[in-house]
Order: C-alpha cells, then sequence, then structure tokens
C-alpha cells in the first residue's frame, strides 16, 4: 500500500466516522426544534475542529491554531452537555478522543482517553440508568478513538516506510557506483599500467631488437584485451579473481619491467571473499609500485595462523617524486582511491589494512582477513 492509497483510505474511514456520529446526533437530539438548533450547531463545530486536526495529522502536523483547534473541539464537545438532554458529548467524544491521540503524547493522550471514557459512561447512566447503554456509549470513546489513531498512524508508518524505501535505494545507488568506480580503477590500473610499460619497452626495442619488440607489442594487445574484459565484468558485476592467478601475473609483470619479484604462497584453501580480497591487494600493490616507485625488488608473500590469513607485499624503493597523496611529509601513508578501496574491500571480508613505508625506504603492504 502506498502512502496516497492509505491517506485516501483513512479519509474515507474518518470522514465515514464523523458522517455516522453527526447522524446519531442530529436525530437523537432533533425531537425539539430548540434541541435540533444547538445539536446542529454543536455537532457542525465538532465537525469543523475534528476535520481540521485530522487533515493535520494525515500529514503528520498540527494546524496552524494548535492547540487552540483541540480546544474548540473539546469546548463544542462538553458545553453543550449543560444545555442539551441526555449527555450529548456522549455522541462527541468518540471523534475528540481521536484527536486527542493523534494531536498529544501517548503519555498524556492515554489518561485523558481514559477519564473521558469515565465521564461518558457515568453521564450516560445518570441519564438512563441503563448499565448496558452506558457501558455502551463509554466504549465508544476509546475504540473510536483508537481506530482514528490507527488510522492516522497507517498513512504516518506508510509514508516513512516510502522515504526508508526511497533512501534504501539511493543508498544502493551510490553503493553500485562506488564498486564501479573502485572496480574500474583497481581492474584497470594494473592494465593500463602494463600497456604504458609494454609501450614503451617496445618502443626502445623497435630499432635494436624488432622481434624482442614486436613480442612485446603482441603482449601489450593481450593486455589490452584482459582491460576490455575486465571493464565488461564490471558493467555485469562479477569480478571473481584468484590470488594465484593474480599473483602469477604481478610477477610476470613485475620482472618485465625490470623488478625481480618472489611470490611465497601459502597453499591452504581460503573462502572466497578472503581470497578476492588478497587478490585485489596484490594487483593494487603491484600497480602502485610500477606507477610511483623506483623499487628493484619486490616479495609477495601470504600465511595463514589461528584463522588469519595474511598477506605481505614489500618492495625496497618509494621515489620522493611519487604523488603527495600516497605519502605524507612525516612518512605516513595518505589513503588514495587505491589504498581507500583495498581497505574497504579488506573490510567487507572481515578484515584489515595496514601500508607505511619502512625504515629502509621501501614499502610495506599488510592485509589480514579471515581464513
Amino acid at each position: 500500500m502506498t502512502s496516497s492509497s492509505a491517506q485516501r483510505l483513512a479519509r474515507v474511514l474518518i470522514t465515514a466516522v464523523s458522517v455516522a456520529y453527526t447522524f446519531i446526533g442530529l436525530l437523537y437530539f432533533a425531537v425539539s426544534p430548540r434541541n435540533g438548533l444547538l445539536a446542529t450547531g454543536a455537532i457542525l463545530g465538532v465537525v469543523a475542529t475534528h476535520s481540521l486536526n485530522m487533515r493535520a495529522g494525515l500529514r503528520d502536523e498540527r494546524p496552524p491554531l494548535f492547540p487552540l483547534t483541540l480546544v474548540l473541539q473539546a469546548v463544542a464537545t462538553y458545553l453543550p452537555d449543560l444545555l442539551l438532554p441526555g449527555g450529548w458529548s456522549g455522541v462527541a467524544a468518540p471523534m475528540l478522543a481521536g484527536t486527542v491521540l493523534v494531536a498529544l503524547p501517548l503519555r498524556f493522550a492515554g489518561p485523558i482517553v481514559g477519564l473521558m471514557t469515565l465521564y461518558s459512561t457515568s453521564g450516560v447512566l445518570a441519564v438512563s440508568a441503563n448499565a448496558v447503554v452506558a457501558l455502551f456509549y463509554g466504549l465508544t470513546v476509546p475504540v473510536t478513538g483508537g481506530m482514528i489513531y490507527a488510522l492516522v498512524r497507517l498513512v504516518r508508518v506508510t509514508y516513512e516506510l516510502e522515504r526508508a524505501r526511497a533512501g534504501l535505494a539511493e543508498a544502493a545507488v551510490l553503493k553500485e557506483r562506488l564498486r564501479i568506480s573502485r572496480d574500474l580503477h583497481d581492474g584497470l590500473g594494473r592494465s593500463l599500467t602494463a600497456i604504458a610499460l609494454k609501450g614503451d619497452l617496445a618502443r626502445r626495442l623497435v630499432d635494436r631488437d624488432p622481434e624482442a619488440a614486436g613480442a612485446e607489442v603482441g603482449e601489450l594487445v593481450e593486455v589490452a584485451r584482459e582491460a576490455v574484459q575486465d571493464v565488461r565484468r564490471v558493467a555485469r558485476g562479477y569480478r571473481e579473481l584468484s590470488l594465484a592467478g593474480e599473483t602469477d601475473r604481478a610477477v610476470a609483470l613485475l620482472e618485465s619491467a625490470g623488478v625481480a619479484c618472489q611470490a611465497h604462497l601459502a597453499g591452504v584453501p581460503l573462502p572466497r571473499r578472503s581470497e578476492e580480497a588478497l587478490a585485489w591487494a596484490v594487483r593494487e600493490a603491484v600497480t602502485n609500485l610500477l606507477r610511483h616507485s623506483d623499487a628493484t625488488t619486490c616479495t609477495i608473500s601470504t600465511s595463514v595462523r589461528d584463522g588469519t590469513a595474511r598477506l605481505l607485499v614489500v618492495n625496497d624503493g618509494t621515489t620522493p617524486n611519487g604523488p603527495s597523496s600516497d605519502v605524507g611529509v612525516n612518512g605516513s601513508v595518505r589513503r588514495g582511491g587505491g589504498l581507500t578501496g583495498l581497505a574497504e574491500r579488506a573490510a567487507q571480508a572481515g578484515g584489515t589494512l595496514e601500508a607505511a613505508p619502512t625504515g629502509t625506504g621501501g614499502f610495506r603492504l599488510v592485509v589480514e582477513v579471515p581464513a
């Protein structure tokens, strides 16, 4: 049910209740012309103030003149008791009970409705001396008031659910945008770095070793095709990576760039989320090394202990001309998009990330995830 349909339903039912009590009042008190005229004026005052209060309540607001509108409805409900025979408030009090429950906090509204119920019961009992009739009129006050309150709450809750649903939809869209941005950064970063590296190497080899240059160009084409597939996987939301496969590609890429690389992986199966988080960490670490480092050696290792898988990537050099977003003046790491994305992936897998320069001028990346 939408908020608009719930509001229409509430309006129809509340209006039906008001009309029903209006006819009851008019029929009951219109025996004599004098009583009929007073009853008509009283019921018009009750219905007008009740309608004003209910319209505001359905919008989760208060009338502009509140609490004057509530006071006027109470006066129109109970003042005619002094002028009309037979207990007029027993007819109008149920509508006032609904207004009180909607407009006031329940800790105040509950006791007020209870007093109204006792007053209506005792008033009708004094006039009719019939306990059953008095009890019936007394119970209409909390029952009708509770029904009106439930209808207004239905409208409000439906509106709140629609707002919550809209908020969740916006959050889902934002989350998807962040995922695409992160995957493109992490995935294409390595591919574009490899393309630039192999293109530069092919350019330098084209004169003195055309055959080697052709091989590099061929590998460049393969990397470009992998990049296209990465983009398609990102668009489909499917990014299943293998730690061993990413490590093998990282070693080959680093060695082609002249960086000696050693890899030592623990042959222990890991949960998919944990393995993917470590695979992304290897990819980002190698990309940052090639972009921002003058390293000549790199070590990639994993270990499993006490239910925790630990990835360690260490290289022996960071360039002082690297991006200021990576290393601060005090040697601490300022997380850019890549490290932030890795930290998010590690957190989603239930792990942590640490990245900092080493004391010997290198760089150290540690990711720990559940095993």
